[in-house]
């Protein structure tokens, strides 16, 4: 009897089929970016190419049209594509936290919204027009930044949760994101 109140029982993991623990479909729709992440080869690039998609039809939406006259300011481009950049990130904190949490693992790699956002924040702090040498290199920039992890990437793993899991690829945005403004400077 006392040697079966010395032995320590393993914490079961959640069962996805209870109430109590039922799966959290909005935050798995989010983090996974609509399922991208559940792409066999390279979630993380895929992930990428939806933030690409959302800055340039955010740019393509407020962009002057030709020969129509004026149209949306550059100032609202602006607090539109910031207010986009503030939602990516602030959702994605809160999905990436309840997914990490329900999988029980720190940083599933199916979790891409962070990469979205990312990607997002390297061509908002950028300025980034809507042409396609800018994107690409904006893309290849954040990828690139995104794997190698300079400081302080690989130190905003270690916040909890949700945050650590996007803060990481903040920081590799503001990375890209100098890159992409110097190459811009440089006329490239």
């Amino acid at each position: 009897m006392q040697l079966r109140a010395r032995i320590k029982t393993k914490p079961t993991p959640m069962n996805p089929n209870s109430e109590e623990h039922s799966k959290p479909q909005l935050a798995f729709a989010v983090g996974t970016s609509l399922g991208l992440g559940y792409l066999p080869k390279a979630p993380g690039t895929w992930g990428s190419l939806a933030g690409t998609l959302i800055y340039g039809l955010t740019l393509y939406c407020f962009a002057p049209a030709a020969g129509v006259g004026s149209s949306p300011s550059i100032g609202l481009r602006l607090e539109v594509t910031a207010l986009l950049a503030v939602a990516l990130a602030a959702g994605g904190v809160w999905a990436a936290g309840q997914v990490a949490a329900f999988s029980a693992k720190k940083d599933p790699q199916f979790v891409v919204i962070d990469e979205v956002s990312g990607q997002h924040l390297t061509y908002a702090l950028a300025l980034a027009p809507l042409n396609w040498k800018y994107l690409l290199l904006g893309l290849i920039l954040f990828r690139v930044f995104d794997i190698w992890k300079p400081f302080p990437a690989r130190q905003a793993e270690s916040l909890p949760g949700g945050l650590g899991i996007m803060a990481d690829d903040w920081a590799a945005g503001v990375y890209a994101a100098l890159g992409l403004w110097l190459a811009r400077r440089l006329g490239m």
